[in-house]
């Protein structure tokens, strides 16, 4: 039995009911046209309450259409003509190098396809669920910018739910034992 009243656990800290005004206003990121605080991401026009965004989630937009198309067009090209040698008996009369050159010819949709993800790649997108349906949130082509956004709008959630910055056993005073 203690007889200085010490008890074997420090009592728990009070949770935090809300995040307090000042902290509700905190600037996580500002850019043009972007700003995350604890309480609202804007992007452009649109505006959400952080507490409403749920099922974050990140993925890669569709590819450039200019490149599909090229890529469909070229395809679409180069297996008219095959067909038009093959009907025609054309094939047998081709040489070897005629052949190796239909062959590298073959292989300009996939090189078409290939250039366009590198000069145009996919853009990122940051989508979550917002009373009840999907959003797209936000869409970058810059990667740092997209992580930035993403990475600044889950700190405002997790925010949101735990009350505050700081840790829970890191904001209560120590523990010691009535000596």
């Amino acid at each position: 039995m203690n007889h200085d009243g010490a008890t074997t656990r420090p009592p728990r800290p009070p949770r935090p009911a809300k995040v307090s005004a000042e902290k509700r206003n905190t600037l996580l990121y500002a850019r043009p046209g972007i700003i995350v605080t604890v309480d609202r991401f804007t992007v452009g026009r649109n505006t959400w309450r952080v507490a409403e965004l749920t099922h974050l989630h990140t993925t890669r937009g569709p590819h450039d259409r200019v490149a599909m198309r090229a890529v469909a067009a070229s395809g679409a090209v180069i297996g008219g003509v095959g067909l038009l040698l093959g009907f025609t008996g054309g094939l047998q009369r081709l040489t070897a190098g005629a052949y190796l050159t239909l062959g590298v010819v073959f292989l300009l949709p996939v090189l078409l396809a290939a250039a366009g993800d590198r000069w145009r790649p996919p853009a990122y997108e940051l989508w979550g669920w917002h009373r009840g349906t999907e959003v797209l949130l936000f869409s970058s082509d810059d990667e740092r910018q997209f992580g930035q956004v993403s990475r600044a709008l889950r700190r405002a959630r997790e925010m949101n739910r735990y009350g505050g910055w700081e840790e829970p056993v890191a904001s209560m005073d120590p523990w010691r034992p009535i000596r």
